[in-house]
């Protein structure tokens, strides 16, 4: 067993921090090393030891969250994990985090069902190992570790039916996965689309309320429109779909028209949205008029739902190691065989402009 990954929270809220403390410590690979009511406590903890992981509340008294993370970021890089309670007022500021280098942001939890807390406990943990295998200046790497078990795609979507996914349309449709690393390589991916560009369906992990705002940001400086998904949107060229958080979502079809179903279900591959649900049902509906595509991210979810995609006759591609931030689901889906191509980021977009123009 290696060296535990070492967490600091930093929160204003004693009960807060004793929750996430509690999440975190279920997990044996990790270990609370502290916690701080503010940032001011924090930055004199981290003097005598750093930590691997930093959870890091928005809103607190004396100095915010982004002002500490922009300080962080400027003087010793360390993954940190944004906390908040979301709201789609908070949802622009968790975006500005992102932006200034925030690995990734997590909803804060709360008393609830048991359920509740164990997707909280399971997304907490998964999130700060994401972020410790992130590539950081002047950080190690912490070797991926897997968690089992796990849900697959069977608990929401059956497998693809022989034949179904046959029928051919002129329409090419578009199927995206990314995690850690995503809302980034999803920027610089949908920036690079034309306007004649096939439909586009994503997937990228996310809490609910942030992923609205994402998709407003991301509608703003693309030339394709970009928007969250909404239960029976029809998937139409020059235009991306983004799964709501803590929604599943899946493409489907009726006669030549291409459309969306979002639902609920269990955590699939430990995510709600999950990319193997949407992958599977590409496979399904979808087959040889599918482009799909899986980006940086943490753990496997989405490779064997590339498997089943190629299987039914898509093309699929892979973000290369290097301009992963996290190069785990990609490396999951070429391990398993549901890789045609790997690509750096930048050169995604234009091949699937070029395969969506044959």
């Amino acid at each position: 067993m290696g060296k535990k990954i070492k967490v600091l929270i930093v929160d204003d809220s004693a009960v807060v921090r004793n929750t996430i403390a509690e999440l975190v410590s279920s997990d044996p690979d990790l270990e609370v090393m502290d916690t701080a009511a503010d940032p001011f406590v924090a930055a004199k903890k981290m003097e005598l030891q750093v930590p691997d992981v930093i959870i890091l509340d928005v809103e607190m008294p004396r100095m915010d969250g982004l002002t500490f993370l922009r300080k962080i970021m400027s003087q010793h890089p360390i993954p940190v994990i944004m906390c908040s309670t979301l709201t789609e007022k908070g949802s622009e500021t968790l975006l500005r985090a992102l932006e200034y280098g925030a690995v990734d942001i997590i909803q804060k939890p709360k008393l609830g069902t048991k359920q509740f807390l164990e997707e909280s406990r399971i997304r907490f943990t998964d999130a700060i190992k994401a972020a410790a295998s992130a590539k950081m200046e002047k950080r190690a790497v912490h070797k991926a570790i897997k968690i089992q078990p796990k849900l697959s795609a069977d608990a929401v979507i059956d497998s693809p039916t022989p034949g179904l996914s046959k029928l051919q349309t002129t329409e090419k449709v578009v199927a995206v996965g990314a995690s850690t690393g995503g809302t980034e390589a999803l920027r610089i991916f949908l920036e690079a689309l034309p306007r004649n560009c096939p439909g586009v369906v994503i997937v990228q992990h996310m809490p609910e309320m942030f992923t609205a705002a994402f998709s407003k940001r991301l509608d703003s400086t693309c030339v394709i429109k970009v928007k969250e998904a909404a239960d029976g949107d029809t998937v139409l060229p020059g235009q991306a779909l983004i799964a709501p958080g803590n929604k599943h979502m899946l493409l489907k079809r009726s006669g030549a028209r291409y459309y969306v179903e979002i639902k609920d279900g269990p955590l699939v591959r430990r995510h709600r949205p999950s990319v193997d649900v949407l992958f599977r049902s590409a496979a399904r509906y979808g087959g040889g008029n599918v482009i799909g595509v899986i980006m940086t991210g943490m753990g496997d979810d989405g490779a064997v739902g590339m498997k089943e995609m190629k299987d039914a006759g898509a093309y699929t591609i892979a973000q290369d190691e290097a301009t992963c931030v996290v190069y785990g689901m990609p490396g999951e889906a070429v391990k398993a065989g549901g890789v045609d191509r790997i690509l750096p980021l930048e050169r995604i977009a234009p091949e699937v402009v070029r395969l969506g123009s044959t």
